[in-house]
């Protein structure tokens, strides 16, 4: 069956988030240690990203590294840092190639150098292509995110910058690290676990949520394309009912 042929192009989310789960269960399953995992979910962040930008999807935020991955083994957090450092590397040309913009969220500047230097040198050298931008989440926490708009905000208050009458939605967005960035249409989450871990809280209020039990170096294009039709066979009604959304 060609899932790709079943999208419908006109009703392509604009912005889709991956929370990327599965790699240490992945690995064990295989009898290897973790960073195998993780190693082997490079192939499928390339698979995702050019599927994405393929179809015509505008952003594509991937949850690489959260505050609370520094929890894990040294060895294991190490590997990751090394990993990340060696993607960067190996995929802006096909980044460029693609057409396809790198950006970043999160606390980066809390990265080890060599990381935070080649995903600064990422973004700078992809600046300027306009087909999909791919967003990776480092680093990063909602709960964090959250908090230091707060904390502007108070900020610019405090100073007379700002009148609190002026504060709503749109300011407190603009305050976050997802400025200018659509708030994701589609989340998908795999590996089989049903929560948002401390991702995109604020932006994903009406956000539509899409499990699935393929751990992440097993997730291909296929699964992606899934993910989308599932996604367009949805009622998005925020709040409204379905007679509203026939009369609009």
């Amino acid at each position: 069956m060609d899932l790709k042929a079943k999208i419908n192009l006109d009703k392509l989310p604009s912005h889709v988030a991956v929370i990327m789960d599965g790699n240490g269960r992945w690995a064990k399953n295989h009898g290897k240690p973790r960073v195998f995992g993780h190693r082997n979910g490079v192939t499928s962040v390339r698979e995702v990203t050019e599927a994405a930008a393929e179809i015509g999807i505008e952003y594509l935020t991937l949850y690489a590294f959260s505050t609370e991955n520094w929890n894990r083994p040294k060895l294991e957090v190490n590997a990751l840092m090394r990993l990340l450092v060696e993607t960067i590397h190996k995929e802006i040309h096909t980044l460029n190639k693609n057409n396809i913009r790198l950006n970043a969220i999160g606390d980066i500047s809390k990265l080890p150098e060599k990381t935070r230097k080649a995903l600064v040198d990422g973004i700078h050298n992809t600046r300027h292509n306009d087909r999909m931008t791919l967003v990776l989440a480092l680093n990063y926490s909602a709960k964090w995110e959250i908090i230091k708009a707060v904390k502007d905000i108070a900020t610019r208050v405090g100073n007379g910058d700002l009148d609190p009458e002026a504060i709503d939605e749109d300011l407190f967005s603009d305050a976050l690290s997802t400025k200018g960035i659509p708030n994701p249409e589609l989340l998908i989450r795999t590996s089989g676990e049903s929560r948002l871990s401390n991702f995109l809280l604020w932006q994903a209020a009406y956000t539509e949520l899409y499990f699935t039990p393929v751990f992440w170096p097993d997730f291909r294009k296929g699964h992606f394309y899934q993910a989308l039709i599932d996604f367009q066979e949805r009622e998005r009604r925020f709040g409204k009912i379905s007679e509203q959304l026939i009369k609009s």
